[in-house]
């Protein structure tokens, strides 16, 4: 699944705390990042179609349908296979090459990595 920016604006406050009502959505958006409720209603409606959120009623209540690790693994999955080849290791080189890691980063990584075969 892919989302947008404005998507995942709208799926943040609903992962922070949910469900939520529309207009409480609203009134968060409003607050943080000067959105109208035209605005925010629009991308509701296009999480809803999506199949990220789902509506309840009375009082258009929200709550998502993925988590924020699903969103995640899919937005790492979709960006090493267009920068990277989907390569994994092209992407850790990358990273390390750009970022550096501590000693302690270093070895909690290398336990990950250990644990997951």
């Amino acid at each position: 699944m892919k989302l947008f920016d404005s998507e995942l604006k709208v799926m943040e406050v609903l992962w922070e705390k949910e469900p939520k009502s529309a207009k409480e959505i609203v009134d968060v958006l409003s607050e943080r990042i000067g959105w109208n409720k035209n605005t925010t209603y629009t991308v509701i409606k296009k999480c809803i179609e999506k199949g990220a959120i789902e509506r309840e009623e009375p009082g258009f209540i929200c709550k998502t349908l993925v988590s924020r690790d699903e969103v995640a693994q899919s937005e790492t999955e979709r960006l090493i296979d267009k920068m990277f080849g989907g390569s994994s290791e092209l992407f850790f080189s990358s990273f390390l090459k750009n970022q550096g890691l501590s000693d302690e980063d270093a070895a909690r990584l290398a336990k990950m990595i250990q644990d997951s075969n």
